[in-house]
């Protein structure tokens, strides 16, 4: 699998039912978080900028709906409710709530990954981003998070992978370096923008194989980075 570890928090407050999606995210090669309530959802939400969130509606500290609102008040992060309550009324209010889909207990693990995967293919939609971006030998696709240079598949880590996603989001603009710091490593990024340098250093390392092409990606002294589009073609 080379997906480039899309981080999934699953908040239930069933430990059976985390391991098991830990155990399933994990063998597809996503980075799993866990919360057993809403309070230490929010607190990961903050921290660790999760891709999506598989929500279960019956926590104990709060409802799941309303922990919902809160999340949709402030982001667009794709979120997959995953609850008991299987009738229709209780679907239809939390796709109202701006969930992006609904699975009942009990589930096929099939079902799941193809809703998780459909989710995150929405969200690069909503982004406004091409599904498959390419510029020079530069190609990345945001969807199945796979990233080829010429015809090599480059394997990145995956905070490389996130900081390569800012950049591709946002081509052609300068990021700044706290976006960059707050988008990879949520709100508890480290504030030494060294970190940031030494992995903007490794991208460069694996990307940018032919100095020819010049700088794939371009640094804006003291402010931050932007990525280098491929100029446009000139009309005939």
């Amino acid at each position: 699998m080379s997906l480039h570890a899309a981080r999934i928090l699953v908040v239930d407050d069933e430990k059976p039912i985390r391991k098991l999606l830990r155990t399933t995210l994990a063998a597809q090669d996503y980075e799993v978080l866990e919360a057993g309530d809403a309070r230490s959802a929010l607190q990961l939400l903050r921290e660790q900028a999760p891709d999506l969130l598989i929500l279960d509606l019956g926590l104990p500290d709060r409802d799941g709906l309303d922990l919902l609102r809160e999340i949709r008040a402030a982001s667009d992060l794709p979120v997959l409710i995953l609850s008991s309550r299987d009738f229709e009324a209780a679907k239809v209010q939390a796709l109202d709530e701006g969930a992006d889909d609904y699975v009942a207990k009990p589930f096929g693990t099939e079902e799941l990954m193809a809703r998780l995967r459909a989710a995150l293919r929405h969200r690069v939609q909503r982004q406004g981003a091409r599904p498959l971006y390419r510029s020079g030998p530069l190609k990345v696709d945001l969807v199945r998070r796979l990233v080829w240079v010429g015809d090599a598949e480059v394997k990145l880590s995956p905070k490389e992978y996130a900081l390569l996603e800012q950049l591709v989001l946002h081509a052609g603009k300068v990021l700044t370096h706290r976006h960059l710091m707050k988008a990879v490593w949520g709100e508890a990024a480290d504030t030494d923008v060294q970190y940031l340098r030494i992995y903007v250093r490794q991208l460069r390392q694996k990307l940018e194989r032919d100095a020819a092409q010049g700088a794939l990606i371009q640094t804006e002294a003291g402010v931050g980075y932007r990525l280098r589009e491929s100029d446009p073609p000139i009309p005939s």
